[in-house]
């Protein structure tokens, strides 16, 4: 088994740009209902992870000024306290279960660090779950 059988393709999975604004990103956030969303170059390259946590301490930092405001900062000028570590596509399964422990989602790239998608936890979770009824139907 290899990531692939895992893997949520970019093209399914919502991100962020570094020429977006915080403005868009929040509204994106807000629309997917997501807490962390994947920060990609203009090539498509991974950079990092912007959270809620990142958004609310920037606003509080600047006694959260007004939305239109918000509509000329690019979303690189916030400071994300944590990226989600990224796993190349060839990377082994136990590097995979290694992060998704401790994150919602894995960012996969290729060789080059362009992105090409995620794991969740959620998926890899389903998927011993069904493994375990699977045993223990068969026992």
């Amino acid at each position: 088994m290899n990531i692939l059988f895992f893997l949520t393709p970019k093209k399914e999975v919502a991100y962020v740009e570094e020429t977006d604004t915080l403005r868009q990103v929040l509204e994106k956030m807000e629309h997917h209902g997501y807490s962390a969303i994947p920060l990609l170059s203009e090539g498509g390259r991974y950079i990092g992870t912007v959270t809620e946590g990142d958004l609310l301490w920037f606003l509080k930092d600047r006694n959260f000024p007004q939305l239109k405001f918000l509509e000329d900062m690019p979303i690189t000028s916030i400071e994300r306290r944590r990226d989600n570590q990224a796993v190349n596509i060839r990377e082994s399964m136990e590097n995979l279960f290694d992060k998704v422990m401790n994150q919602n989602f894995v960012p996969v790239v290729d060789d080059k660090r362009v992105f090409i998608g995620i794991v969740t936890r959620k998926d890899i979770l389903a998927y011993l779950g069904r493994k375990a009824s699977e045993s223990s139907h068969q026992a």
